[in-house]
C-alpha cells in the first residue's frame, strides 16, 4: 500500500523543501486577511452568496475558471485538466456554510452578523483549499503540476442531510477519482494533523417523537393515559431497549435535546414532544437504526397507552477513511513537516457530510491542528469564543499541494485500488 520511497519523505526531517508549492509570505498574509474577511462575513446553509462571489472573484483573479453550482452557492474549479493530464481528478473539499451562534469573541475580525458565526473552522477550510488551489494554479502554468484537481466549496454542510447530497447531483464527482478534506481539530497543536485509516466520525441522525393520549385530571391518571410518565419512559427506556438490540461496539446512541408537555400542574396533558439525536459509530448499524429505533419507541410508548409519531430524519453516515487516501495525506505532510507532525485520531461522534462523498469515490480527511502550542485553553467547536492559530492554513494548503504533487508518483494500482467497505 506504500507509494514509491521517492513519492514523499516519511522520516522525522521533513523534505518539504524537495517540493514546490510552499507559501510565499505574501500569499501567507493574504490567506490570513481572506479567512478573517470570511469571519467577518459569516453565512448560513444556502445563503453563502457573498463568499461564493469572494471565493470566485479570487479564482478567477489568478487565471481560473470557477462554475457557480445550479444550487446557487457553492462552486467547483478545475486546474491542469488540459489536454495531456494524466489520470483522474484529485478533489479538495472545503464546506463554506456558518452556524446560526453568535459570535462571543472581541478580536477584530469578530462576526458582524449578529447570531452568526464561524464556529466550526469552516471559514479555514475555505481558505485552506482556496489557498491550494492559488498555488497549485502557479504549478499547472509552470508545466509542474503532474496530476489534474478539482477544488470543491460546498455549502450548507451544517444543514441536515447535508449540501454534499446537492453538490454530488450537480456533478461535482463526474471524473473524480479520489477526495481529500480536512476539518479542524482544537485538541491537536497547529503544525500538526491528526489522521486514521477507517471511521473517523460517526453517523448522526435527528429524530422527533410525538406522543398522544386523552388527558386527564391529575386525581384520576388510572382513568386516563399519564403523558407525562409515558414521556419521560420514552426518554429513559428507549436508550436502554437499543442497548441491549445493537452490538456494543456499533455505538449506536440515542440522546435526547429536548422534552415538552403538559401546562398545569393538575391536569395530565394530552400531547408530549420530544427531539434529539441518534449517533453510531458503525456504518452498518446506522444502516440499521431507522427500524430499530422506530420499534423501540412505539413499543415503550404503546405499553404506556400512548400513540406514537416519529419523524426520523436521516443525518449523515460515518466519514470512513479509506486507507490509500490517509496514506496520502500522512506522507504529504511528512514531506512538508516531518513524519512526527502526524498522529493517531479517535473516532468522533460529531456527524461530517464529507461521508456522502465517500460513498461515491475513495479518500479521506484530516483533523488540522488549530490550537496554539501551549494554550491550556478550550476554545472548542461550536463555540461562540472558538478561534484557531492561524498558522494551520499555510500547514492545511501546503499539505494539500504536497497531494496533488505525490500523488502523480504513486503506482497506479495502488492508486485504483477500490475503497474498503464499512468501518
Amino acid at each position: 500500500m506504500s507509494p514509491d520511497a521517492d513519492a514523499a519523505d516519511t522520516c522525522d526531517t521533513p523534505a518539504g523543501n524537495l517540493l514546490p508549492g510552499t507559501l510565499t509570505e505574501e500569499l501567507r498574509a493574504e490567506l490570513i486577511a481572506f479567512r478573517r474577511d470570511l469571519h467577518r462575513h459569516p453565512e448560513l446553509g444556502n445563503q453563502e452568496f457573498r463568499t461564493t462571489a469572494a471565493i470566485r472573484a479570487r479564482l478567477e483573479q489568478a487565471g481560473l475558471t470557477p462554475r457557480v453550482l445550479d444550487i446557487g452557492t457553492g462552486l467547483i474549479c478545475d486546474i491542469g485538466t488540459e489536454p495531456g493530464a494524466v489520470g483522474p481528478l484529485l478533489a479538495l473539499r472545503a464546506d463554506i456554510d456558518a452556524l446560526p451562534i453568535p459570535d462571543t469573541k472581541t478580536t477584530p475580525y469578530r462576526s458582524t452578523v449578529p447570531g452568526r458565526a464561524h464556529a466550526c473552522g469552516h471559514d479555514v477550510h475555505t481558505t485552506v483549499v482556496l489557498g491550494a488551489g492559488l498555488v497549485l494554479a502557479e504549478l499547472a502554468h509552470a508545466g509542474l503540476l503532474p496530476h489534474p484537481v478539482r477544488l470543491i466549496f460546498q455549502p450548507a454542510e451544517e444543514v441536515l442531510p447535508g449540501g454534499a447530497t446537492d453538490v454530488i447531483e450537480c456533478g461535482a464527482l463526474e471524473g473524480v477519482g479520489r477526495i481529500l478534506a480536512v476539518h479542524c481539530d482544537p485538541r491537536v497543536d497547529a503544525g500538526r494533523i491528526g489522521l486514521r485509516a477507517g471511521a473517523v466520525t460517526s453517523a448522526c441522525d435527528r429524530l422527533e417523537v410525538a406522543l398522544d393520549g386523552p388527558g386527564g385530571h391529575t386525581a384520576r391518571p388510572h382513568l386516563t393515559t399519564d403523558m407525562v410518565t409515558a414521556a419521560a419512559r420514552v426518554a429513559l427506556d428507549v436508550p436502554a431497549l437499543l442497548s441491549r438490540r445493537v452490538d456494543a461496539r456499533a455505538g449506536l446512541a440515542v440522546t435526547w435535546g429536548r422534552l415538552e408537555s403538559g401546562h398545569a400542574c393538575n391536569a395530565i396533558p394530552q400531547h408530549a414532544e420530544l427531539s434529539g439525536t441518534v449517533r453510531c459509530l458503525d456504518l452498518d448499524a446506522w444502516r440499521a437504526a431507522p427500524d430499530l429505533v422506530h420499534a423501540a419507541i412505539d413499543e415503550v410508548a404503546t405499553l404506556h397507552g400512548a400513540k406514537s409519531q416519529i419523524n426520523y430524519v436521516r443525518g449523515v453516515p460515518p466519514v470512513v477513511n479509506e486507507p490509500v487516501s490517509a496514506q496520502l495525506l500522512q506522507d504529504a505532510m511528512a514531506a512538508r513537516r516531518g513524519a512526527h507532525t502526524v498522529e493517531d485520531t479517535e473516532q468522533s461522534l460529531g456527524g461530517e457530510d464529507f461521508s456522502w462523498y465517500l460513498e461515491q469515490v475513495p479518500g479521506a480527511m484530516a483533523r488540522l491542528g488549530v490550537r496554539t502550542p501551549g494554550d491550556v485553553s478550550r476554545h472548542d467547536l461550536h463555540r461562540g469564543d472558538f478561534d484557531v492559530d492561524e498558522e494551520a492554513i499555510a500547514v492545511g494548503v501546503e499539505m494539500f499541494t504536497a497531494c496533488a504533487l505525490l500523488v502523480g508518483r504513486w503506482p497506479q494500482a495502488v492508486l485504483s485500488q477500490d475503497p474498503p467497505s464499512a468501518a
